[in-house]
């Protein structure tokens, strides 16, 4: 696979879902916003409308492990998104352990002034773009 110049990564949950994009010619990411699920399950047409828009060469899943490594229960859940991406669209996915990116998430909103009512703040999209920063960093120390 070439070099992805464009990412999106994706906080996988059940009632809603952080999106966010990334340039790796800068090493940059940003949250974009979070899109709502039922049961897990989103509007696969917002799901289009951001890949045509951004048209990722990959995309990042946050993959929810224990903190042994370990499988966590979401685990399943959020393999079966991805896989449900793929399928549907075609598009790369990888899966990025995203251990510690929620409540890192809500620590970053709080800081910023955020209320700290999580279902109403964005703290999905923030977790989505600690999902990509994540990826970048372990792929710069696996360069070095």
């Amino acid at each position: 696979m070439p070099e992805p110049r464009t990412l999106l990564a994706f906080d996988y949950g059940t009632s809603r879902i952080g999106v966010a994009t990334g340039q790796t010619a800068t090493g940059s990411a940003s949250a974009l916003g979070e899109l709502r699920a039922r049961d897990g399950t989103p509007d696969w047409n917002d799901i289009k409308k951001l890949l045509d828009e951004w048209q990722p060469e990959l995309v990042l899943v946050g993959l929810p492990l224990n903190m042994d490594g370990s499988d966590s229960d979401f685990a399943q859940r959020a393999r079966k998104f991805a896989n449900r991406l793929h399928g549907r669209f075609g598009v790369a996915i990888q899966m990025v352990d995203e251990r510690l990116s929620s409540f890192e998430a809500k620590q970053e909103h709080r800081a910023a002034g955020g209320s700290g009512h999580y279902k109403s703040d964005p703290v999905d999209a923030i977790a989505a773009r600690l999902i990509l920063e994540t990826w970048f960093s372990e792929r710069s120390t696996r360069s070095e």
